[in-house]
């Protein structure tokens, strides 16, 4: 199919972030992303240095509403290999995909997040999910997004 005539910020809209901090160890998390919105998702996490032992996993969970209810890892799991300050994981990325019917649709579940955690030491991260091809309009970003140019 082509979209010739369709602006990449239409067809790839941000839907959630983790804004770029120093994070101590601890798991956050992203806001939840209606999977009713989208066809699918993209999730990209960012480290930069990471601490001295540290290490950062990533990971999608789905839920059956925007405040979390039911929340559970998406099965089969849809998490990284583990980065490490060992494994010279400093300054790189990671994509996670996911499809909206790879959620467990059967028990009502609609929404996802990604979710971080950071152990041993501080890390410099951020992360966004990428909604791609809004299903019936042209979706609405993440509020944290401020101008989209062209």
């Amino acid at each position: 199919m082509s979209y010739t005539n369709v602006k990449p910020s239409s067809r790839a809209v941000v839907a959630a972030v983790l804004d770029p901090v120093s994070q101590a160890a601890a798991t956050v998390t992203t806001g939840w992303v209606s999977m009713a919105t989208y066809d699918a998702v993209l999730a990209l996490l960012q480290v930069g240095a990471l601490g001295a032992s540290a290490t950062v996993d990533a990971k999608i969970q789905q839920a059956t509403s925007s405040g979390g209810a039911g929340a559970k890892d998406l099965s089969p799991a849809r998490s990284i290999t583990q980065l490490t300050k060992a494994g010279t994981d400093d300054n790189k990325q990671v994509a996670i995909n996911v499809r909206s019917d790879e959620l467990d649709v059967a028990n009502s579940y609609t929404h996802v997040r990604l979710s971080v955690t950071v152990a041993t030491a501080a890390c410099l991260i951020s992360a966004v999910i990428l909604g791609f091809d809004a299903r019936y309009q042209t979706a609405t970003a993440a509020t944290t997004l401020d101008e989209v140019v062209g």
